[in-house]
């Protein structure tokens, strides 16, 4: 039997809920990569994994559905990849506002290990992605990534608490150059990664073909003004 408890339920508590279950994946995640238990061990706990996952799965949305954590005034994705405080896959990423840009904080842990011990250089391009798009976003000049290059100046150590910058080099029309950087949070003044994107903001008939299929949480149609994941960045 089912019952609709939702009168019950604080405002918030749908959103935290869904980040506690984020952050207990992502402990999950990181000791799987870490643990050295017995294989009897590891495959019990798998068939525990699955059982949960049963749970969950009896009420989806449809990939096209945004979900009714996301909050579009606000540029809120709770499911983000990079930032999403609901996703299990997110480090996460927390982002604020400085003078001239933005500023983020994150710890990649062995889940994010590329060589022994070093941080995937391929998790570099993808938070410089998210930062340098938030920064264009929360700049006015919101766009999507056209290119994307970085200069690796030394490997990120795994466990380290990392700095993350962006700032705005150029803008003009529909195109801004974005550029960032990743250093570690005991020497911020030292880039070990440095990265720069062209950012294009799409004409309306490419955001109705790129986005136009795309419903809000209660199923209605809407085109975003922004679809992109810039959060709503508070001030330093």
């Amino acid at each position: 039997m089912t019952t609709d408890d939702s009168a019950t339920i604080p405002a918030g508590e749908p959103l935290a809920a869904a980040d506690d279950l984020a952050a207990a994946l992502r402990e999950l995640i990181e000791v799987s990569a870490t643990t050295t238990v017995g294989a009897g061990e590891v495959r019990g706990a798998a068939e525990t994994i699955r059982e949960v996952t049963e749970r969950l799965a009896v009420a989806r949305r449809p990939v096209e559905q945004l979900s009714a954590l996301d909050d579009l005034a606000s540029g809120r994705r709770a499911f983000n990849m990079v930032s999403g405080s609901a996703s299990a896959l997110a480090p996460p990423l927390v982002l604020r506002r400085e003078a001239g840009g933005l500023v983020g904080e994150t710890t990649l842990g062995v889940a994010y290990e590329g060589p022994p011990s070093y941080v995937h250089g391929g998790m570099s391009a993808l938070l410089m992605d998210q930062v340098l798009g938030d920064t264009a976003a929360v700049a006015g000049v919101w766009g999507m990534t056209v290119h994307l290059e970085l200069d690796y100046r030394g490997p990120l150590p795994v466990g380290e608490r990392l700095v993350l910058r962006g700032r705005v080099a150029e803008s003009g029309g529909r195109k801004s150059l974005i550029v960032g950087t990743i250093a570690l949070a005991a020497a911020p003044d030292e880039p070990l990664v440095e990265a720069r994107g062209l950012f294009v903001t799409p004409r309306r008939e490419k955001l109705e073909a790129y986005f136009g299929g795309i419903t809000d949480s209660s199923g209605e149609h809407r085109t975003p003004d922004r679809p992109g994941d810039a959060a709503g960045v508070p001030e330093d």
